[in-house]
C-alpha cells in the first residue's frame, strides 16, 4: 500500500482518541479552557453522567466570530504566545481538543467578548450545520451532545451514566479544588452536585469539596525550599480512608496523578497508618515552569520533575513536619538490637493440651477454666463488651481467683496476666512473655467468624434502636444503592435517604455495637475501588475485612482478666490468628532467656 495524506476528518478523530476518551474527557478540556480564558464563574451542566450533554458556560474574555471558527482547527491556540512550549503556564495548549470533540460529537460554541456581538457556530461530527449571531452575555458557552453517536465502535466501550457522571464529578472535584478564586456549579439532570463560590480559602476550598469533618480533622502544609513551594491541607492519620483515591495532588495549578507524589505521601505516612488505610490529602506544588514538564502526557495528568528527589524529599518531610506540629506523635521504632530478641512467629497449639480438644460433636468444657463461648458461639463474652464496660472489675490488676489458676504450660499463648495501656495484653507462658495487641488480634478473629458466616450464608443482622443516617456524597450513595441487596446478605441493611443520605436499619450482629457511620463509609470507599463486575461475595474478604475492623475490640478498651483469656484461646485454634487483618503481628513472644539477658543474668 503506498503512502497517503489522512483527510481532516479521519485525523480528528484520531486526535480524538488521545483526547477524549469519555465524557469526563471532554468536560475536562472546556473547564480547562473556561479556566484560561479568564473565568470567574464557571457553569457545569450535565445530562445523563454527560453521555447525553456536556454544557460548560463561563463569564470569561470570549471570542470573536473569527476566533470561533479558528479554535475549530487543529493545532491552533491562544495559549502558546511564543515557541518557548517548556515555559507553558495555561491548562492546556495543544490546540486539538476542540476540533477532536466536534469530529465525534454535536459540538455548539456560543461566545461574546465585551462590547461586541455575539456568535454561535454548530459542528456534528466534523461537518459545519449552522452558524449564526447569539443573544448571550459576554463569556463562552460550549455544548457537547451525542458524544460518539456516530462512532458505535467507541460509543460501547463507555460504561454507565452513573460512572460516566462519576468520573465527571471527580474531574470537576479536582479543578474547583485548584482554583479557589473561582466559583463552580455542577448540575446533572436539573439537580446541583457541586456548588462553591468564588474568594474561598484553600483550606475551605477543599473541605467543601471533600468532606466538613476534614477541616476539623486536618493541618495546613506550607513549606518553602528555594523556588518551589508546598503548600495544602493533610489528614490526622486517625482520619484515613479504606482507598487512595482522596489523595489531590497538583503542580503549579494543574491537577495531576504522579507515582512519584503519591509514592512520597505514603511514605510520610508510613509508620503512622496501617498499611490498606490511606490519608485524605491535597497538596499543591508551586515552582518555576522550566523545573517541571507537563508534556510527558496527552492528557497532562502526567509530569516529570528536573530534580524528583528534592520532590519528594519536600513532600515527605513537609507532611511529617505539619503532623508533628500538629500534636499527633508517630510511633517511635524500638532499638534493633531489641527488636531482634522479639518473635513473632505463631506457635502451633498442641491438641494434646489445648483446651479446645474434643470429642466428636462437643467441646470438652470441664478444661475450661475461663469463659469462652467465643470459640463456640458469636455471642463472645468479649463482642458486646460496650454493653458492660460500667462493670469496671479491677482489669489488668491481679483478681482474686475464683478457681485454681491454670498452669501456663498448657497454653502456647500463655495465661494473661494483665493490659498495659487498655491496649495490650501481657500473658506469661511457659517459654517466655507474650504481649497481644488486642485490637488487631479480636479484628482477625471477627475476619474468619464472619468469612465462615458468609460462607454457610448464615451472618445474623442486629436491628439498631433507632435507624442512623449517613451522609455521603451522591456517586458513594449511588454505589450503596446498587449493592443495598449483596449487602443485606452481610447482615447489613440500608436504604436510599435523599441524594447524598443512607439510611441504615441493621448491622452485623457479630461486630457489636461501633461506629456505623465510619463502617458505611468505609464500605463506599471499598465499592469505588471494585471491579463492578464483581460481586460482593466474589470479594467476600475485602467486604468482611472492612466490617471486622468495625467490630473488634478497640485499642484503649478495659478488659477483665478473663476476657483477656478467652481472647488468648480462641486465637490459638483461629487460623491466620498471628497476623491482623492488615498485615500487622498480633502478638509478640520475649524468650525467657532473653528477658534474663536484658537484665545482665546471661
Amino acid at each position: 500500500m503506498s503512502i497517503r495524506r489522512l483527510p481532516n476528518s479521519l485525523i480528528n478523530r484520531i486526535a480524538a482518541g488521545e483526547v477524549v476518551e469519555r465524557p469526563a474527557s471532554a468536560l475536562k478540556e472546556l473547564v480547562e479552557n473556561a479556566i484560561d480564558a479568564g473565568a470567574s464563574q464557571i457553569n457545569i451542566r450535565l445530562e445523563e453522567g454527560g453521555l447525553d450533554l456536556v454544557q460548560v458556560a463561563d463569564n470569561g474574555s470570549g471570542m470573536s466570530r473569527d476566533d470561533i471558527a479558528l479554535a475549530l482547527e487543529r493545532h491552533a491556540t491562544s495559549k502558546l504566545p511564543d515557541e518557548a512550549i517548556e515555559l507553558v503556564t495555561t491548562m492546556g495548549f495543544r490546540g486539538e481538543a476542540l476540533p477532536s470533540i466536534a469530529s465525534v460529537a454535536r459540538l455548539t460554541i456560543e461566545s461574546r467578548m465585551a462590547g461586541e456581538d455575539g456568535w454561535s457556530r454548530v459542528v456534528d461530527h466534523g461537518e459545519l450545520v449552522q452558524e449564526g449571531p447569539a443573544a448571550i452575555p459576554p463569556g463562552t458557552k460550549v455544548r457537547v451532545e451525542q458524544l460518539f453517536a456516530k462512532v458505535p465502535a467507541r460509543r460501547k466501550f463507555l460504561r454507565t451514566a452513573r460512572s460516566e457522571y462519576a468520573a465527571c464529578t471527580d474531574i470537576v472535584r479536582r479543578l474547583a479544588m485548584a482554583r479557589p478564586d473561582i466559583g463552580f456549579t455542577l448540575e446533572h439532570q436539573g439537580r446541583k452536585a457541586i456548588a462553591v463560590q468564588a474568594g474561598e480559602t484553600g483550606p475551605d476550598r477543599v473541605a467543601a469539596l471533600t468532606s466538613r469533618d476534614l477541616r476539623a480533622n486536618s493541618v495546613g502544609v506550607d513549606l518553602q525550599r528555594e523556588e518551589i513551594r508546598l503548600t495544602g491541607v493533610a489528614g490526622l492519620p486517625t482520619y484515613n480512608r479504606g482507598v487512595a483515591d482522596h489523595q489531590f495532588l497538583f503542580v503549579n495549578g494543574r491537577p495531576v496523578k504522579d507515582r512519584l507524589l503519591v509514592g512520597a505521601v505514603r511514605g510520610a505516612y508510613a509508620e503512622m497508618l496501617a498499611r490498606d488505610r490511606h490519608p485524605v490529602v491535597a497538596l499543591f506544588i508551586d515552582m518555576p515552569p522550566e523545573l517541571v514538564d507537563v508534556n510527558v502526557h496527552p492528557a497532562k495528568t502526567e509530569v516529570r520533575f528536573r530534580e524528583p528527589a528534592m520532590i519528594r524529599g519536600m513532600i515527605v518531610s513537609g507532611l511529617r513536619k505539619a503532623l508533628d506540629e500538629g500534636g499527633f506523635r508517630a510511633v517511635q521504632r524500638p532499638a534493633e538490637s531489641a527488636l531482634g530478641r522479639w518473635q513473632s512467629e505463631p506457635v502451633a497449639p498442641d491438641p494434646q493440651t489445648s483446651i479446645f480438644r474434643t470429642t466428636p460433636g462437643r467441646a470438652n468444657v470441664a478444661q475450661q477454666p475461663y469463659p469462652t463461648a467465643a470459640v463456640h458461639d458469636d455471642r463472645s463474652v468479649f463482642a458486646g463488651i460496650d454493653a458492660h464496660e460500667e462493670l469496671a472489675p479491677l482489669m489488668g490488676r491481679a483478681e482474686e481467683a475464683a478457681e485454681p489458676v491454670p498452669e501456663a504450660s498448657r497454653y502456647p499463648l500463655g495465661i494473661a496476666r494483665g493490659q498495659v495501656a487498655k491496649t495490650y495484653i501481657v500473658a506469661e507462658a511457659a517459654d517466655g512473655l507474650v504481649i497481644v495487641d488486642q485490637h488487631a488480634a479480636h479484628e482477625r478473629l471477627v475476619l474468619e467468624r464472619m468469612r465462615k458466616a458468609v460462607e454457610g450464608g448464615t451472618v445474623a443482622s442486629q436491628a439498631l434502636l433507632m435507624a442512623e443516617v449517613v451522609e455521603l456524597d451522591e456517586n458513594a450513595c449511588d454505589r450503596l444503592e446498587a449493592r443495598v441487596a449483596e449487602l443485606s446478605d452481610f447482615g447489613l441493611e440500608l436504604e436510599r435517604f435523599g441524594p447524598t443520605a443512607m439510611l441504615v436499619r441493621a448491622t452485623p450482629a457479630m461486630l457489636g455495637s461501633g461506629d456505623v457511620r465510619e463502617l458505611v463509609t468505609d464500605l463506599a470507599d471499598e465499592l469505588g475501588a471494585y471491579d463492578q463486575a464483581l460481586s460482593l461475595k466474589e470479594r467476600v474478604d475485602h467486604v468482611a475485612s472492612t466490617m471486622a475492623c468495625h467490630g473488634s475490640v478497640r485499642a484503649g478498651r478495659v478488659l477483665s482478666v478473663a476476657e483477656m483469656n478467652a481472647l488468648l484461646r480462641e486465637m490459638e485454634v483461629t487460623p491466620h490468628s498471628g497476623q491482623c487483618n492488615h498485615g500487622r503481628p498480633t502478638w509478640v513472644k520475649l524468650a525467657l532467656d532473653d528477658v534474663e539477658k536484658l537484665f545482665g543474668r546471661k
